[in-house]
């Protein structure tokens, strides 16, 4: 299958961001699948950096928030003000009129902010004032969280956090070879922020070609299908569960591991894009009941232990 778009963004962005390539192909994944994306990780790991460079090379129209504890609804979605000109109200839109929103440091938003972005996530439209506004096409969401700064922040609700398609980590460099190439290339840079020199790959309208051809043409067999089922079943019975991923994780799943296919230069899902996915799709949708939680289990080993109790389907392709 022809994915060259698909590996000119990922050079594109390789070219700065020092990191793991499958994390690379995974954010585009998610991406092509129109989900949203949170980046959860320890400060100073290039977060933000990766998600401004990748909304860069895909060549859409993005906006970029910081949140804060201060940051109101308004300050995302518009408000309506009143003109002397027209004699009536008139829209100023918020910055989530866009096609990929940078949210930076979501968590420091207070609850009705992140509230404010549920419809936006889940439906692709706002309601200002009880008009409802359809957001542009492609529309998703790349947000960055520190989990170890708790100070000033809001731990997003469940209902949050489901509406994200995966949650990945950008991770510390594998090895000293990576620490010293992330200096070579600040050297190189002669400014702290390269992401002005990126150049665009593609636009809103080859991005959503991409998108076009993973839903007709790339291939689930049914038998996929079930493998993706049975995970999620067996996450919900497993022991050290006590509420497992919704239907709604089965479906991000699915349709993840299509555009992970699609990436990686195939018409059809393999067991091995389910098993590269499912922990980033499925274990921010999991709670562990608490006695297991102090013990030390957490929900990506909850996922590990249940790919190795479902057997992986031998047949798969489209013959």
């Amino acid at each position: 299958m022809d994915n060259a778009d698909a590996h000119r963004i990922l050079d594109t962005v390789a070219e700065t961001f020092v990191g793991d390539k499958l994390l690379l192909r995974k954010l585009l994944a998610g991406a092509l699948a129109n989900g949203h994306v949170l980046f959860e990780d320890n400060p100073g790991l290039g977060k933000t950096l990766l998600v401004k460079l990748f909304a860069r090379a895909l060549g859409c129209e993005w906006r970029r928030v910081q949140f804060t504890p201060d940051i109101l609804p308004a300050d995302i979605l518009g408000t309506k003000v009143w003109s002397p000109r027209t004699q009536s109200f008139d829209l100023m839109r918020g910055p989530i009129f866009t096609h990929v929103l940078l949210a930076d440091e979501i968590n420091r938003a207070p609850p009705k902010t992140q509230s404010a972005l549920l419809e936006a996530m889940e439906e692709r439209q706002v309601t200002i004032e009880g008009d409802t506004h359809i957001l542009p096409a492609p529309f998703f969401v790349l947000a960055t969280q520190n989990p170890i700064e708790q100070e000033g922040t809001y731990p997003l609700p469940e209902a949050q956090l489901d509406r994200f398609l995966l949650r990945l980590s950008t991770g510390y460099p594998v090895d000293t070879a990576a620490e010293v190439e992330i200096l070579r290339r600040r050297l190189s840079w002669h400014k702290d922020d390269p992401t002005g020199d990126v150049k665009a790959v593609t636009d809103t309208a080859g991005f959503r070609r991409m998108q076009e051809r993973i839903e007709t043409d790339v291939y689930v067999h049914p038998s996929i299908q079930r493998y993706i089922g049975q995970i999620v079943r067996t996450m919900r019975d497993h022991a050290k569960v006590s509420v497992g991923p919704s239907p709604r994780g089965s479906l991000a799943l699915l349709r993840v591991t299509r555009a992970f296919a699609f990436v990686q230069g195939r018409d059809f899902v393999t067991p091995d894009d389910v098993k590269a996915l499912a922990p980033d799709a499925l274990a921010h949708r999991t709670l562990m009941d608490l006695e297991h939680l102090l013990d030390g289990a957490d929900p990506r080993g909850v996922v590990a232990d249940v790919l190795q109790q479902v057997e992986a389907p031998t047949r798969y392709g489209r013959t």
